[in-house]
């Protein structure tokens, strides 16, 4: 629970190494003509990114917490999805799944020439988690009436458009400056559930649609032609993590209900046994498996012999440029692979020369939208769209969890628990 500062005085400034506004030391916490209180403080948990030397990658601390904006909120966290955010990297946010390839970047387990930023011993800032929160509305601002409050009230469980400058979501209070980023969930929607849906499942959704518009275009194209019309469109979406397993379900639940599903075959690249195993549950689609202990030749033979020839669209949830190479060489001439905006600011210049000498496209996909993360909360809901596996966890157990995912050790998502309100 929140606590006032004048009864933790001993809190100790030398958990605050990272200069950033949620690690201000307490001593220099100021107002600007009363506009920005911060007369709290509240527990928040760090996950810096696990390595072989530090193994301790979970750390609590107290942080001044602001007072509610006059017309915005302050969210009571419940559960938030395990996932990272590079601040060093970029603004946008995007969940890393509970699979380890999709860690590749993180885990030093995983990826052994990935130096820890951990490494040192020294608390690294850069990864603030928690970017998929629900919970419930501690309290609103004190300029929010019937007129202006968006049909939101104190108690009421919802979850967290992720908006610009969002501060973690691993604390026990958030402060939304605005009440259009807070989105209601039905109260037979599982909390947990509904934590995963504001960036993976969201990400996961915009990059499904954006694929169909990129289909729809190719169509009209080859409709001049009467041998190509006829010819059925291939998606590929690369990778069995949280992403792609949320995109998979997705793609199912749109095509069918758009009947893009008779001119749309789906393929899922499976990048471990594990994720095999989730993506073949699906029976609209076909699963071929990206055995890293074959030669590049042999997975990018044994993916098109699976589609039936070179795809149109890849669906990229990978974070490393072999996963891009192998996406692009699976790629049809004039064909499109899509990748998330964070991902895409590392990546896209080490193939801008590739790009270049071929006519072939890589498109940065963002988070999503605020409408559409409305349309997935009922969709999910309603049960149209059934969520991937998950497991959750308290929040205690953060550091064995951190471990777990690195080892691939827990199937599907895996979501940290503050409190208990069902």
């Amino acid at each position: 629970m929140p606590v006032d500062i004048c009864r933790v005085a001993s809190v100790s400034n030398s958990t605050n190494t990272t200069p950033d506004r949620a690690w201000t030391p307490l001593s220099t916490v100021s107002t600007t003509n009363g506009s920005c209180i911060m007369n709290k403080l509240c527990r928040q948990v760090s996950i810096e990114s696990p390595g072989p030397v530090v193994k301790n990658c979970v750390f609590n601390f107290f942080v001044p917490i602001e007072d509610t904006p006059a017309l915005g909120a302050r969210i009571k966290i419940v559960c938030a999805g395990a996932c990272y955010r590079r601040r060093d990297r970029s603004a946008s946010f995007s969940s890393m799944s509970s699979v380890a390839s999709d860690l590749s970047d993180y885990c030093a387990s995983v990826a052994s020439s990935q130096s820890s930023p951990a490494h040192a011993g020294i608390r690294e800032g850069s990864l603030f988690p928690g970017f998929e929160v629900a919970g419930v509305i501690e309290s609103l601002g004190n300029e929010v009436n019937e007129d202006n409050n968006c049909g939101l009230h104190i108690g009421q469980r919802v979850i967290v458009y992720p908006f610009e400058e969002a501060p973690a979501g691993y604390a026990e209070l958030l402060v939304v400056p605005d009440l259009k980023y807070v989105v209601p969930i039905p109260d037979h929607l599982p909390i947990s559930v509904a934590a995963m849906l504001p960036t993976g499942a969201l990400l996961a959704m915009n990059a499904v649609f954006k694929a169909h518009d990129v289909v729809i275009e190719m169509l009209k194209e080859r409709s001049s032609d009467a041998n190509d019309s006829k010819k059925k469109c291939k998606i590929l979406i690369v990778g069995t993590g949280g992403l792609a397993l949320w995109a998979v379900r997705i793609a199912s639940y749109h095509f069918a209900s758009t009947g893009a599903n008779n001119y749309i075959d789906v393929t899922v690249a499976s990048l471990r046994d594990e994720g095999f195993r989730l993506a073949t549950e699906m029976k609209s689609v076909s699963v071929v498996q990206w055995n890293e202990c074959l030669y590049e030749p042999q997975l990018i033979e044994r993916t098109q012999n699976m589609c039936g020839g070179p795809v149109d669209v890849v669906i990229d949830f990978g974070t490393t440029s072999r996963s891009l190479h192998r996406s692009l060489h699976c790629l049809s001439k004039v064909g499109v692979v899509l990748i998330s905006e964070e991902v895409a600011e590392r990546l896209l210049p080490k193939f801008s020369r590739l790009l270049s000498e071929t006519q072939q496209k890589i498109i940065p996909i963002p988070t999503g939208s605020l409408e559409q993360l409305h349309d997935l909360v009922n969709l999910v809901a309603e049960k149209k769209i059934q969520p991937p596996p998950y497991s959750v966890f308290p929040c205690e157990q953060a550091s064995e969890v951190i471990q777990k995912l690195c080892n691939s050790e827990i199937p599907g998502r895996a979501i940290l628990r503050f409190r208990d309100i069902e």
